[in-house]
């Protein structure tokens, strides 16, 4: 039995709605279903949405007002256990508003599970080729968003996932307490199985940023990481590099040597993870962003890991901010 299931949950996403649909028909492994659960969007995502269900025999469309913060706590993992809930597959494959997927994604995506090695595969996320501004470059391994398709990722992402329903159920689905939904969610899953790691199997990822609305999602997930209290192996790194800068600026009048060593090691943290595939080596404004961006991190992580812990308070992305 093949059938798969690949669900979204989707709200004000008019602009990305259409490439999402699009993508996700022309698989080559053909889902039997596509379900996407609208949280009550107002700009014209749920008309383009109804559209694509006339024209596409397997894309199921579904709105449901309560996948909204006004409603929950928890909007994306309600609409995705929504969507779960309503398909037929007992695979169920995760995509997200804002990506695009290659023709063989759903094949490559769920092959540990369909040739029984797996029970729970995690594809990741890369930037899409097509769309890329600066800023997008200069963040995306801050967000665990790889520069080329081919980059080894371990990292959970809900833009690309696999399972099969009866794990979903044995976890209690989606966790519809907090924002942070596919990290618990893999947390948990982790707990129980462990996940494959399917190669080229991203979801590519058109996150268009500018230096402002980066530093307002990472700010985001700082912040929803703090009220969860998790990773706070990462809340401590950043830390200290906090602490070693401001060591240095105290230093300055009596050395630069410790100034020189953590410039070195700044740069070494901007691009470690993806200086292969940088698209951008000789770019004075790429690298310039990319290390601005990376001293910036620490500082952003820290503060707003711990204003989350101490007022407990999520702060929703722009789709779901409540009028």
């Amino acid at each position: 039995m093949r059938a798969i299931s690949v669900i979204a949950t989707v709200l004000n996403e008019a602009e990305d709605i259409d490439g999402l649909v699009s993508s996700l028909v022309r698989q080559t492994l053909a889902p039997a279903e596509i379900i996407v659960v609208d949280g009550g969007s107002t700009d014209g995502t749920w008309e383009r949405l109804q559209a694509s269900a006339l024209a596409y025999a397997n894309l199921k469309a579904i709105q449901d007002p309560s996948c909204s913060l006004k409603e929950s706590p928890g909007p994306i993992a309600r609409g995705r256990n929504v969507a779960i809930a309503a398909a037929s597959s007992e695979v169920i494959a995760c995509a997200d508003a804002g990506c695009v997927y290659g023709p063989d994604w759903l094949s490559r995506l769920t092959e540990p599970i369909l040739n029984g090695h797996a029970e729970y595969a995690l594809g990741g996320s890369c930037l899409d080729a097509d769309e890329q501004t600066t800023w997008d470059i200069a963040s995306a391994p801050f967000f665990g968003i790889k520069l080329d398709p081919d980059q080894e990722t371990k990292s959970c992402t809900a833009r690309s996932m696999a399972f099969r329903k009866g794990l979903w159920q044995r976890v209690g689905g989606f966790p519809e307490t907090s924002l942070t939904e596919d990290s618990l969610f893999d947390q948990r899953v982790r707990a129980i199985v462990q996940p494959a790691f399917p190669e080229r199997a991203k979801a590519h990822y058109r996150p268009r940023h500018t230096l402002k609305t980066a530093i307002r999602d990472l700010g985001r997930y700082a912040t929803l990481d703090g009220v969860m209290d998790i990773r706070r192996g990462r809340l401590f790194r950043n830390l200290a590099r906090c602490l070693a800068e401001m060591l240095v600026v105290a230093l300055l009048t009596r050395t630069f040597i410790p100034l020189v060593c953590v410039l070195v090691l700044e740069i070494y943290f901007a691009f470690r993870l993806d200086w292969k595939s940088f698209p951008g080596k000789t770019s004075v404004r790429r690298l310039s962003a990319r290390l601005f961006f990376s001293l910036i991190v620490p500082w952003l992580v820290t503060w707003n890991h711990i204003m989350g812990a101490l007022t407990k308070t999520n702060q929703p992305n722009r789709q779901n901010v409540p009028s």
